[in-house]
């Protein structure tokens, strides 16, 4: 008796529990799948773009950029959407489960201001008034790669032009360094390209109207 008595218990349990589900999903079951496929295929779509963080490593680029070019740092881009409605704030609830912790942990928290980073940053800084009257004389402009280019040499007078050499090759040698070590300091040499890229658009962005860019080969004045 005692042992039917449990048994009946737990099947109207049971029965109980599965009355309690929302009705449409408790007579048809495989109605959740589209969803839930849906949720999955969005999923897939956050792992891939996740992998390299653009935004932050944009935003880093601009508060390096602003201390070398003397600027004060442009506050960080606004997000234009916001989740308003609770079938918003139910779906991201269902990604937080969907999306791995240690993918979702990849954009955050970007490490761009290792001492290295730090130093590099205030050697720039501190040849940047050297290079501006190239730059705003038309001898030297920034190029796509990230880096700086002697443009036009004889603009230079014959006395400077050895010097001007050797603020490039030295201002480049930091670049290159500094894109490296944002890339090493993150655990990710594979981002480096993408560094290099992102900086050389916030490069030529930032750049004083008159000053040279070169952009698949053409030399631009902004």
């Amino acid at each position: 008796m005692t042992i039917a008595l449990s048994s009946a218990s737990r099947s109207q349990s049971g029965h109980n529990a599965y009355r309690s589900l929302p009705r449409r999903f408790a007579a048809r079951p495989l109605a959740a799948l589209p969803l839930l496929a849906a949720l999955a295929a969005l999923a897939g779509c956050i792992n891939i773009t996740i992998n390299f963080p653009s935004a932050e490593v944009e935003q880093a680029a601009d508060r390096i950029i602003d201390q070398v070019y003397g600027k004060d740092g442009a506050p960080a881009p606004k997000s234009t959407t916001a989740p308003n409605s609770k079938p918003t704030a139910l779906l991201l609830r269902a990604l937080d489960l969907l999306v791995p912790t240690a993918n979702a942990a990849t954009a955050a928290d970007l490490n761009a201001s290792t001492p290295a980073v730090r130093a590099l940053t205030a050697a720039m800084e501190a040849r940047h008034p050297l290079l501006e009257r190239y730059y705003t004389s038309g001898a030297v402009g920034l190029s796509d790669d990230g880096l700086v280019a002697l443009r036009e040499l004889t603009l230079v007078p014959l006395p400077e032009r050895n010097a001007v050499r050797k603020l490039v090759d030295d201002e480049n040698t930091d670049r290159e360094t500094l894109y490296g070590e944002i890339a090493r300091a993150n655990g990710h040499p594979e981002w480096l390209a993408d560094i290099r890229a992102t900086f050389a658009e916030r490069w030529a962005a930032k750049a004083k109207a008159g000053w040279w860019v070169r952009r698949a080969g053409v030399w631009t004045q902004r």
